[in-house]
């Protein structure tokens, strides 16, 4: 499998670093407006730069989309117009009326996925094992400042990987009405799925970095860490006791194994083999206009 990367910015560089550690990958090639940084990128990994997208894509199976988000479209129409299998990097697009519009160019039967990459953390997938009914569900992801993001709010630079995972994975098919208060850089979401409330929140003005899930259910409480990929369950305890005047509370507290791996690792592989057998990527873009058109209501807010 040949595999091409479009876009050496920081995202870009990771993806070309991961494809040259993949087996299933037998050669990366590198495209980027900034011949320079993709020259570097190349040498480091051992790709081929090229120096159009469309000398690229001549000679690639699979692409990885990691531009800016305001070029998204016109970089995925190439794309499609050469065939190739595809995973556009989140979001993918700028308005949720563009990547509609966009996916009524993408040929039929193609592969197409949209990297929202902690749909592959491992303590999703454990989490999701664990949950039954929750009665409260709160997310919080918080950052320091960072030069990286342009163009976009901290609704779709952050808060979006918890929209998919309350969207796909905890609340599948349950309807969400939500309320918000915030700014481009601080948000803060209350929304009720089904009967539950659950709370999000996120920003780029933080002092500390803060990937959490905290899940309360009727006999436990689970809280996951996307950042030291554990998770914790607090039984509830069998009894509840005064001492010395100070209330005493018993847990039972479990540490889940967790096999920890690296998500953009794993979201990369899936992407490679479902190239290679050609089925479906398991994030679609029906799922990834969604997630934009949720961003988009909660920035409605604002």
């Amino acid at each position: 499998m040949d595999v091409g990367v479009i876009g050496v910015g920081t995202m870009g560089k990771n993806h070309v670093r991961v494809y040259s550690e993949l087996k299933n990958v037998d050669s990366v090639s590198v495209f980027d407006v900034n011949r320079n940084a993709a020259a570097e990128v190349g040498a480091r990994h051992g790709a081929v730069v090229h120096d159009s997208i469309d000398n690229m894509l001549a000679l690639v199976d699979a692409v990885s989309i990691c531009v800016p988000t305001q070029f998204h479209t016109e970089v995925a129409r190439k794309v499609f117009s050469a065939r190739c299998a595809v995973l556009i990097e989140k979001p993918i697009c700028a308005t949720s009326t563009e990547a509609k519009d966009l996916m009524k160019s993408a040929p039929d039967g193609s592969i197409i996925g949209v990297g929202h990459i902690e749909r592959f953390n491992p303590i999703v997938g454990e989490i999701h094992k664990i949950i039954s009914k929750p009665l409260y569900v709160e997310m919080k992801r918080h950052n320091p400042t960072s030069s990286r993001v342009t163009g976009s709010s901290v609704v779709e630079d952050l808060m979006i990987h918890d929209i998919d995972i309350l969207q796909n994975i905890l609340f599948e098919k349950v309807p969400c009405t939500l309320y918000t208060v915030g700014n481009p850089d601080v948000c803060s979401v209350l929304l009720k799925c089904g009967n539950v409330p659950v709370a999000l929140s996120a920003s780029r003005k933080s002092s500390k970095k803060i990937r959490l899930i905290y899940i309360e259910e009727e006999e436990f409480t689970i809280e996951g860490d996307f950042m030291t990929q554990e998770v914790t369950i607090y039984r509830k305890p069998g009894q509840y006791l005064v001492e010395a005047e100070r209330y005493v509370q018993e847990n039972i507290i479990e540490k889940v194994m967790v096999n920890k791996l690296e998500p953009l690792k794993l979201e990369l592989a899936t992407f490679v083999e479902c190239a290679r057998q050609n089925r479906p990527f398991p994030i679609t873009p029906t799922q990834a206009i969604r997630n934009l058109e949720v961003c988009e209501a909660i920035r409605a807010g604002f």
